[in-house]
């Protein structure tokens, strides 16, 4: 009886994880705003009464992928090494933010439609802000330490995350990638927060 519940939870699961790597794929590719829930349970080879068991509408659905990205985000961080100086810490903090959406293309054609989107509730947001709680501590310090400018914590997240997406979109519309760029961005970024 034990094995049947278990084997039951797992396919529960890996029908859930599908219609959320399913959904993933088809708004990145057509857009949160234009791919109807229809499209979504046929991309997932599922049923849409089976979506809704796991996913109340379309939002709930969005917000799931939203906390899902964002937690994988946090684990980049686990190994965030702080005893190392402050500059180093923020230039690994940019270039494993970068690498991350440029080996996950589909999850930066995702979160940059959401920028600004009333669909990512407080909730979800609240946890995608916990993913950086790393940086947020690292930029505290930095201020605290006269490296990085005194200006408002938030502010300064707010300015380097859209350095981040500004080069994702610069850096997924070349054919000829350039070998320094990311490096220049670093560098210029750096430039522009330290004390």
């Amino acid at each position: 009886m034990e094995y049947l519940f278990h084997l039951c939870y797992v396919c529960s699961v890996n029908k859930k994880q599908n219609i959320l790597a399913s959904a993933l794929d088809i708004l990145a590719e057509n857009g949160v705003h234009n791919t109807p829930m229809s499209a979504i349970g046929k991309a997932a080879k599922t049923g849409m009464g089976t979506i809704y068991n796991y996913f109340p509408n379309k939002e709930a659905l969005i917000n799931e992928i939203y906390t899902d990205i964002k937690k994988q985000e946090k684990l980049l961080f686990e190994t965030f090494e702080s005893s190392k100086p402050i500059k180093t810490q923020f230039e690994n903090y940019f270039n494993i933010a970068v690498t991350f959406f440029i080996e996950h293309p589909n999850y930066f054609k995702f979160m940059e439609q959401l920028q600004a989107s009333p669909i990512i509730t407080e909730k979800s947001r609240e946890e995608g802000r916990q993913s950086i709680s790393p940086v947020f501590d690292l930029l505290t310090l930095g201020k605290q330490q006269r490296i990085i400018k005194n200006i408002n914590t938030e502010e300064i997240l707010m300015f380097i995350g859209g350095s981040i997406l500004a080069y994702l979109r610069w850096y997924f519309n070349q054919t000829v990638k350039e070998p320094s760029a990311l490096s220049n961005q670093v560098m210029m970024v750096w430039d522009a927060i330290k004390e």
